[in-house]
């Protein structure tokens, strides 16, 4: 199996990039239970997708699997992990320290996979100085201090909306250049820093709808 460049200038789809996740995700499984091959018909009867489909996507990183054979569950998994930028470490900060923000430092897997959270900062006087996940939470005042002798590759920012912005500038001028963002706020951020929104409101009112849909479509029958 063999991981190869695109072609200079190719962009990966965005629907490439949202299935690459729930391939690491079942290839995972099937480590752990011990699969040693799956065929693309497999995995893609198992996800749901088509066996093209899965071809498809995976020709856009090289050339994966033997004819005959399908491909190798452990092999592929770790190319899959290449692939999304997982074979190595993450430097995080984590700005906000309420409910959502504690659940987010607490997730383990975020360290198994190399994603380690090193501060976190928020501003309520009931929460600085107490412990969570293996960090003494600090003020915001002290971020701007922090990132210049610790440089952070990624900063989540799980506060309000009114913070938001405010915390991504700060997160920004302390050249972090990759953002996961839960507050429910739209980001301005100069070209070249990443992103990552995570609306969870978003997420449920497309249930909602899903719902609702569901249900006028049974009254209708």
């Amino acid at each position: 199996m063999t991981l190869r460049g695109r072609k200079k200038g190719e962009t990966v789809p965005q629907g490439v990039v949202v299935r690459l996740p729930v391939y690491f995700r079942y290839l995972t499984e099937l480590e752990s239970a011990g699969a040693e091959r799956i065929s693309s018909a497999q995995l893609g009867e198992a996800l749901d997708f088509t066996a093209a489909q899965i071809r498809s996507d995976l020709s856009y990183f090289g050339s994966f699997g033997q004819q005959g054979y399908g491909y190798n569950v452990a092999d592929l998994l770790d190319q899959v992990k290449q692939i999304l930028g997982i074979k190595r470490d993450y430097s995080i900060v984590l700005v906000g320290a309420g409910n959502l923000g504690k659940a987010i430092g607490s997730y383990e897997w975020f360290r198994d996979e190399g994603f380690h959270i090193k501060a976190i900062f928020d501003v309520d006087p009931h929460l600085i100085g107490n412990h969570h996940a293996g960090c003494v939470i600090r003020h915001l005042d002290d971020l701007a201090i922090y990132l210049a002798e610790n440089p952070a590759d990624i900063g989540i920012i799980a506060t309000p909306k009114a913070a938001g912005q405010s915390v991504c500038d700060l997160l920004v001028e302390g050249g972090v250049g990759s953002i996961w963002n839960f507050s429910p706020t739209q980001l301005t951020v100069p070209n070249g820093v990443i992103v990552e929104d995570i609306h969870l409101t978003d997420s449920l009112l497309r249930l909602a709808f899903r719902v609702n849909e569901q249900t006028r479509a049974q009254e209708e029958c």
